[in-house]
């Protein structure tokens, strides 16, 4: 499993190449720093067409790097380059390193049933290996998802009874390397098409850091 230190490009060029017959391969390697703790865990990116940046959350009109700059900057733009209409990604891996947050999806392998970025037309050819995903990093205590596909999907995976509701969080039933139990923490999509204003997207996404131990 490639980490964050092990590659200066975050594209998984192997899984572009062999994406075909209306198929697509996760394209990028998950994102796993040392020390992580949360484990953000989405359905599967968006088309390449609608990226700013080679990483995670990489659609300039999603939310999610505004969020994280809002809680932990006090500055929603402090992840964004306003000008060039992208991320900061010199300032977003540091940072991700130093709070030990990582990021990966549920699908390694979907098909695309229109041609939109909308969880709804996903279809998943292959979930992805969640517990390979948590035996390197055994300090991991919550998995985070921010949509009912990527919740529905990893509590299929892990056989999980119950969907949390957005906000909440339930047990996955499983441990990590420190034998402590793994939580499962729904929060609100930061898609702007998710019907609920940034500053409270941002204190749900604080109540989880704090939840985690993360500051």
């Amino acid at each position: 499993m490639k980490t964050s230190q092990s590659h200066s490009s975050y594209l998984n060029q192997e899984n572009i190449a062999r994406s075909a017959d209306g198929i697509e391969y996760h394209p990028l390697h998950p994102f796993l720093p040392e020390g992580c703790r949360v484990l953000f865990l989405g359905s599967f990116p968006p088309q390449r067409k609608r990226w700013c940046m080679d990483f995670f959350y990489p659609n300039f009109i999603n939310d999610h790097w505004r969020i994280e700059g809002l809680i932990f900057f006090g500055d929603k733009d402090y992840f964004v380059d306003t000008e060039a209409k992208t991320f900061r990604l010199e300032r977003i891996i540091p940072f991700l390193e130093q709070k030990g947050i990582g990021f990966y999806d549920t699908a390694t392998a979907v098909r695309r049933l229109k041609d939109n970025a909308s969880d709804k037309f996903l279809e998943v050819v292959e979930p992805t290996d969640i517990p390979a995903l948590l035996g390197s990093i055994p300090q991991c205590r919550v998995i985070v998802t921010t949509g009912e596909k990527a919740t529905q999907t990893i509590c299929h995976t892990l056989d999980i009874p119950q969907m949390p509701s957005v906000g909440e969080y339930v047990s996955t039933r499983m441990l990590n390397g420190q034998g402590q139990e793994i939580f499962l923490y729904r929060l609100p999509s930061s898609s702007r098409a998710y019907p609920m204003s940034l500053p409270k997207k941002a204190e749900a996404y604080r109540q989880m850091f704090a939840f985690c131990g993360v500051e």
